[in-house]
């Protein structure tokens, strides 16, 4: 119980602010659909939601005490890599076995009982654990001038099959994001500055490319087929596809516009009567948007926000290797998340189907945030005692 002291309050108080605004949103974004779609109770969804929410409480305590120490055991790294890509394989099997299975256009959950299990949330949390201890250990060589991205062989290729599981889920989404986390993390672990400017200028014009290619050349019909390539016409063209891929995101702006700066009160949405899919899943924002207003929406994400500049923060204070570099890939994580979510509400990114941190709907979703974000109170509380002992020390 001595460690309740060392709680940080800035990660402690926005996360359950942001939990309690989830539960109320998902209640009001979900009651009329899924009654009228589905034939459920008004309060089905937002009962999961609850008992999502308390369950990740539990598992914020749990990761709190949690010695993360234990993650760098090589038993540990064996099985979360065996459960991980056992998870991935099935979910890759089952979308090319199977394709009746797919929701939304991917293969994404694993249904056990009156549970759905969604591996690529699991498998964020698992590469970033992962890559905070192979690169700590191999720090020391990663800062040699003499470095070579070939002495990374086992970290680049587990991380590799897991990306390329994910993506032919097809999982965009996932798949960004985790590659997003390795990215960052890799820069963070003190290699040479030059991989990054060429790993991000690549980057810049591969996305330039896309857009353009996009936006000014017709594509022949075999490659409007595909279902990502749609979703990435929608986001340039959102009106223009508005009867298909389009029509999320034309809703979600019909929503801003009618909520303006203060909303039209909680509860009263027009757009979630039917207009917009599911809205207490990734489009949740647009709902909260015409409910609460701009000003409404700006709070969340702020809060959201608020809580990635903190563990960024805490990274960069932190003296173990370790412990900082899971503070990147767990905040990096957030940032691509609520980005990708934001992004495709407001229209200016295609719908990836990725959640909006502690707000949408969903399980998987938030026992691994919950999961995160007892394992960023755990450093915070790490570094408090060190720094409480390191002043004893030189006040005697």
């Amino acid at each position: 119980m001595k460690k309740l002291r060392y709680l940080d309050y800035y990660i402690l108080v926005p996360y359950l602010v942001l939990i309690a605004i989830g539960v109320v949103m998902v209640y009001s974004a979900s009651a009329y659909w899924i009654k009228n779609q589905y034939g459920m109770a008004e309060t089905a969804i937002v009962v999961r939601q609850l008992l999502f929410a308390l369950i990740g409480i539990l598992l914020v305590v749990f990761f709190y005490y949690f010695k993360l120490q234990v993650f760098t055991h090589p038993r540990w790294t064996k099985i979360m890599w065996a459960i991980t890509f056992a998870l991935l394989v099935y979910l890759f099997l089952l979308s090319h076995l199977r394709p009746s299975a797919a929701i939304n256009g991917a293969t994404a959950w694993i249904q056990l009982g009156p549970i759905n299990i969604q591996p690529t949330e699991l498998a964020k949390l698992a590469v970033i654990i992962y890559l905070a201890n192979m690169f700590s250990k191999r720090q020391s060589q990663m800062l040699d001038p003499d470095f070579s991205l070939r002495q990374l062989w086992q970290p680049v290729m587990m991380v590799g099959i897991c990306l390329i599981l994910v993506f032919f889920q097809p999982d965009t989404g996932g798949a960004l994001i985790i590659g997003g986390i390795t990215v960052v993390m890799l820069a963070a672990s003190g290699i040479s500055m030059r991989y990054g400017l060429t790993w991000a200028g690549a980057l810049a014009i591969l996305v330039s490319a896309l857009y353009y290619v996009l936006s000014h050349i017709s594509l022949p019909k075999a490659v409007l087929k595909s279902y990502q390539i749609r979703r990435l016409l929608a986001a340039i063209h959102p009106f223009a596809m508005r009867k298909l891929e389009g029509n999320q995101v034309v809703n979600s702006l019909v929503a801003i516009a009618h909520g303006g700066l203060f909303g039209v009160g909680l509860g009263n949405s027009s757009q979630k009567l039917g207009y917009l899919p599911e809205p207490y899943t990734d489009f949740i924002l647009a709902v909260i948007a015409e409910e609460l207003g701009l000003i409404g929406a700006l709070v969340v994400v702020g809060l959201i926000f608020f809580l990635i500049l903190r563990f960024y923060l805490l990274g960069v204070r932190s003296n173990n290797t370790y412990h900082a570099l899971i503070a990147y890939g767990i905040a990096t994580m957030m940032l691509i998340q609520t980005t990708f979510n934001v992004g495709a509400v407001v229209g200016l990114l295609p719908v990836t189907g990725v959640t909006l941190p502690f707000i949408s709907y969903g399980g998987s979703s938030m026992f691994v945030l919950c999961a995160a974000i007892g394992i960023m109170l755990n450093i915070s509380a790490t570094q408090k005692r060190a720094k409480e002992k390191k002043v004893g020390i030189d006040h005697a």
